[in-house]
């Protein structure tokens, strides 16, 4: 049995938009980053995909905008991603430390 999560923040629709497309397109660059995919098909296609997400978070962003919310509540945004599982999900759009170690030049000692 899985643990019980803690309520998200209180959003505003548009903030809720915003968040889901965000983790959206990280998940699918998490899926196109070189350093971690094994084939190319799996990025293609999400790199397809991420152009209809981009569009999403566009538009979740000028629906804010035009409504009159300039401001990002970047603590209560911070807490709804991390709720979420954004930290772990925004981690496969990284380089892997592993990979930069065996591909780094000679040190010049």
């Amino acid at each position: 049995m899985l643990p019980e999560l803690p309520p998200l923040p209180a959003l505003t629709r548009a903030e809720g938009e915003v968040v889901d497309a965000y983790l959206a397109a990280v998940d699918l660059l998490g899926r196109i980053n070189p350093a971690r995919a094994e084939h190319t098909y799996g990025g293609l296609r999400a790199a397809q995909a991420l152009v209809s997400r981009a569009t999403e978070l566009r538009d979740a962003l000028a629906l804010m905008h035009r409504r009159g919310e300039t401001e990002l509540h970047t603590a209560t945004l911070t807490r709804a991603l991390r709720i979420l599982d954004g930290e772990r999900r925004a981690a496969r759009v990284t380089v892997p430390v592993a990979a930069m170690e065996e591909d780094a030049p000679p040190s010049a000692s």
